[in-house]
């Protein structure tokens, strides 16, 4: 990523690339979750700065990917439609149809796997 304005310096400086999979997922999560709330409250600026550190975690997590495999993969191809989904929730047509319980129920699989593998 080329970008110089992270919110996340600490974790886009190589943090980021040495949590575990199900926790960069969860985070992301977090992010979704808050700016799904924001929206529901009609809380638009926060919203859309919740939604923007989201695709800027999941960018995070499709460049790690990336650096794992030379090819695509289907975590990559996952993570990329993961994007593509959330892009066309929040500032698209929702041509996916999809519903905030659908965004909350697959990011918060990682969550709760993140809780159960925890000491």
């Amino acid at each position: 990523m080329d970008r110089l304005d992270f919110q996340h310096r600490e974790l886009a400086a190589g943090k980021w690339e040495t949590m575990p999979f199900s926790q960069q997922m969860g985070n992301i999560g977090s992010e979704v979750s808050r700016a799904l709330k924001w929206q529901a409250k009609g809380r638009t600026e926060r919203s859309e700065k919740a939604f923007f550190r989201a695709l800027e975690l999941l960018d995070l997590t499709i460049e790690a990917a990336k650096n794992e495999n030379a090819r695509p993969n289907g975590k990559l191809r996952e993570l990329c439609r993961a994007r593509e989904e959330l892009c066309d929730y929040f500032h698209g047509e929702n041509q996916f149809l999809t519903r905030p319980e659908k965004l909350i129920r697959y990011y918060d699989q990682f969550a709760f796997l993140v809780n159960r593998t925890a000491p």
